[in-house]
């Protein structure tokens, strides 16, 4: 069970390391793609705490940055109106997937990303 969740972490970071390379090339749709399958994968049965929190240090590395004004945001407001801007920016970006706008949808999930990389729960 060990090692499965081991392989299952190593394609969630893999995943989300393609993604990120597919953005900074250009590739809007790819990397879009990439984080839909990321998303499903977090949803699965599969999924659990450690899983979550592996995932978590790994988009803090992602993200880290001298300058992040998501995260002083994050300090000033309290976990319900985290989750509520976390949803929003996951529907705007279906909402934008669905219209064909890739980059659009990307860079929303990217943003609920960052509100989500320092969580205690998942959405």
């Amino acid at each position: 069970m060990i090692n499965s969740d081991k392989l299952f972490i190593e394609n969630i970071v893999n995943q989300t390391r393609s993604s990120e390379r597919k953005f900074k090339e250009g590739n809007y749709k790819g990397a879009i793609e990439d984080k839909r399958e990321v998303k499903s994968l977090l949803n699965s049965k599969y999924c659990d705490e450690d899983i979550i929190k592996k995932f978590k240090e790994e988009l803090s590395n992602i993200y880290a940055s001298k300058f992040d004004l998501i995260n002083d945001h994050k300090l000033r407001i309290d976990e319900l109106q985290i989750n509520k801007i976390v949803k929003l920016l996951e529907q705007k970006s279906d909402e934008k997937y669905r219209k064909g706008d890739f980059k659009g949808a990307i860079r929303a999930l990217r943003r609920s990303e960052k509100y989500f990389s320092n969580r205690n729960k998942p959405v």
